[in-house]
């Protein structure tokens, strides 16, 4: 779409399992409007539309509309996507199903590998075969794929993954193939694998196109039907859509590459998160995100979003890789929505099934019969019924009662209250995983993070899990539940590539890499729109997977300009063992290194919004922003009178000590007995949390 100059509107939107969050922000006033409904999963742009006329935005007057969704992820996770065929080499039909065999637990009898999204069915071998260096050792055989193409239309093929050995190094058979499909079937899906992953290992890019054909027609359909409604109502802007890495690009090229877009929502949130970071001079803080169906968390070390050139979607025992870079963001199925049931031995579980957004959770009182983690929360006295969304949304205290004592409480024989706090507890548990997920196992201490919280359910429970974990700081940034849409304001275009590279690091040519990096940088900015980006202001990065000769998986080490400067292959040696040493606890500094592939990011940055200072700051007196008290039940001290805040009324240097409520619109700080909480400069909530 053509950009009107003259607005300067943008509107952020997150489609996530239970709500649809939306932020606007007005370039020219620097006014924010924010809206929140309920996710429509019969048509998801029913609920966007209705989420920017909550927020009293016009869509007509934007300049930009920013996009995050789980639609990608959810189909994959729920097996809904199309019906797909996968094209490969010959002789090679089966590495889709080997895979590596991953066996977490080697003795365990009833071990379930990963199941293809392909069947064996549907995936086709084609007479061809490139070499390594990309040279052709066998032709390609344009009558067989003829033939293919019959078959596609025979069988009701929705979508067509094409993965050729080594296209790498030579995409040309998959170019022609492409070209054939789509010549003689119009209307399908056509995705080749060069065009998504140009790195080596044949099991991981054949899983990321096949996922990436998989969910094509859904996206497709989907960002179109979005694109369609925005014409309607007058935009006449720019469409962008977040990725996985953290970055923005056009809605055309979404919906061709279509994988990248799997964790747009969370990684959103994290690049919010490095925001607050930045404005409170924090170096180092886990960005942890919890919403109605899950709960993910990512790191921001050193002030930079920790990236990753991977991810297994399913879990490491049954999961589908997928081989792009990503910011590392992980994520477990514990919510606001998430189910609390007895199992058959008589334990309590939580998750990963969700209420979702419809019929959500019992206190909803739109059908739902299961007690989920927000019944808890309001058995507990932790949401006011008459507050929620700003009293919007009343919630059924009588309904979550009947509920949890029918469901947990009868089952178990105990009381209400301890059904109720031991739910809340065992989410808060399975929720610390996830954090030493991106955390310990990535050789980090999680006491040496501070933890920015934010997502409907995140204030609710962010104290616990800190405690868990031994975080000693928990921050709570203004409108947190709508933060991952304000993350995306935050966001800049971006295109990430890799390349394969195999070289020894003693037989590095300079001349040789920086050409490669040179052609990866000029298609980086030829993708970056020119009238989008601030000021034509582009940054480029470098970086190689390396690894030591002699061992099997790389690691990523940065390669700062002076690395080129000085053509110095002994300073790129030195980087790759000091992160070998800090990722993996040793280095090998007399052991030879080669690089594995190159890595280039091209970044178009965009204007965006400056934190503003609260007004008003003057002597600290949080009796103004006192609200109520009500009974609220912790651990420590069982149902007391605590104090209700609303944060509205807070001002900076304002501090209290738990137990206590900070109520706003879309969410509740939970300030448990002996934590201490302090307004910052910015409206953020900075608690200190207490040491048993």
């Amino acid at each position: 779409m053509a950009l009107g100059s003259a607005r300067s509107l943008r509107i952020a939107t997150d489609v996530g399992g239970t709500f649809t969050d939306i932020v606007g922000f007005d370039e020219a006033s620097g006014a924010a409007f924010f809206g929140k409904t309920l996710t429509t999963p019969a048509n998801l742009v029913d609920g966007i539309v209705t989420g920017v006329d909550k927020a009293q935005a016009e869509i007509g007057q934007a300049r930009l509309f920013l996009h995050g969704t789980t639609v990608a992820i959810n189909a994959i996770l729920e097996r809904k996507g199309a019906r797909t065929a996968l094209l490969t080499t010959r002789g090679f039909r089966d590495v889709y199903e080997i895979g590596r065999i991953n066996r977490p637990d080697a003795y365990n009898l009833f071990f379930e590998k990963h199941v293809p999204l392909v069947p064996r069915s549907l995936r086709w071998e084609v007479p061809e075969r490139i070499g390594a260096r990309g040279q052709v050792l066998w032709p390609l055989d344009d009558d067989a794929v003829l033939e293919f193409c019959d078959r596609i239309r025979d069988q009701g093929i929705e979508a067509v993954a094409i993965l050729f050995l080594h296209s790498y190094a030579n995409p040309a058979h998959e170019l022609r193939v492409k070209a054939l499909i789509q010549q003689h079937c119009p209307g399908v899906f056509v995705t080749a694998s060069h065009e998504v992953s140009q790195e080596y290992r044949e099991f991981e890019r054949t899983s990321t196109i096949a996922a990436n054909a998989y969910v094509g027609p859904l996206v497709r359909n989907y960002l179109g039907g979005i694109d369609q409604r925005l014409e309607t109502l007058g935009f006449g802007g720019s469409f962008f859509v977040m990725q996985s890495n953290g970055g923005l690009f056009d809605a055309a090229r979404a919906q061709r590459e279509c994988i990248h877009m799997l964790e747009s929502g969370p990684a959103a949130g994290v690049i919010g998160g490095k925001a607050v970071c930045a404005r409170l001079g924090l170096a180092n803080a886990i960005s942890f995100d919890m919403g109605g169906t899950t709960a993910k968390a990512g790191v921001v070390l050193g002030g930079e979003v920790m990236m990753a050139g991977s991810i297994m979607i399913g879990g490491y025992t049954r999961g589908l890789p997928i081989q792009i870079p990503l910011i590392d963001v992980q994520e477990v199925g514990t919510g606001g929505g998430s189910i609390a049931f007895v199992e058959p031995g008589g334990g309590l579980r939580v998750g990963p099934e969700s209420a979702g957004a419809a019929p959500g959770p019992v206190c909803y009182g739109l059908g739902g019969t299961e007690p989920t983690v927000t019944d808890a929360n309001l058995v507990l006295g932790r949401l006011a019924p008459d507050r929620f969304l700003g009293g919007e949304m009343p919630l059924d205290v009588a309904a979550a009662e009947a509920a949890l004592q029918a469901r947990v409480a009868g089952p178990l024989g105990i009381s209400l209250t301890a059904a109720a706090n031991g739910i809340i507890r065992i989410a808060a548990s399975t929720m610390s995983h996830v954090v030493t997920r991106v955390t310990t196992e990535r050789g980090l201490d999680a006491g040496d993070f501070a933890m920015v919280a934010y997502g409907g359910a995140g204030p609710l429970h962010a104290g616990l899990v800190a405690r868990e974990l031994r975080i000693p700081t928990v921050i709570i940034p203004p409108a947190p539940g709508h933060f991952s849409a304000y993350g995306m304001l935050m966001a800049d275009l971006r295109r990430d590539f890799v390349r394969t590279w195999f070289r020894p690091l003693s037989e590095l040519q300079f001349d040789e890499m920086e050409a490669l990096y040179g052609e990866l940088e000029a298609e980086g900015r030829a993708l970056l729109a020119p009238d989008i980006v601030a000021g034509g202001e582009i940054l480029c990065t470098r970086g190689a997977d390396m690894r030591y000769v002699g061992q099997e998986h790389p690691c990523h080490v940065p390669l700062p300009a002076h690395v080129f400067a000085g053509r110095d292959a002994a300073q790129i040696k030195r980087a790759f063992d000091e992160e070998h040493l800090r990722r993996y606890g040793f280095d090998a500094v007399r052991e030879p290194a080669e690089i594995v592939s190159l890595t280039s990011t091209v970044i178009g940055l965009l204007s965006k919004p400056v934190a503003a200072r609260l007004e008003g700051q003057g002597e600290a007196d949080p009796a103004r922003a006192l609200s109520q008290r009500r009974p609220v039940f912790f651990t420590e001290c069982g149902f007391v009178e605590t104090p209700i805040y609303d944060r509205a009324r807070l001002l900076p240097g304002d501090h209290f000590t738990g137990p206590a409520l900070v109520e706003e619109h879309a969410s509740t700080t939970v300030v448990f007995p002996g934590d201490q909480l302090r307004v910052t400069d910015y409206g953020d909530l900075a608690i200190t949390i207490a040491r048993s």
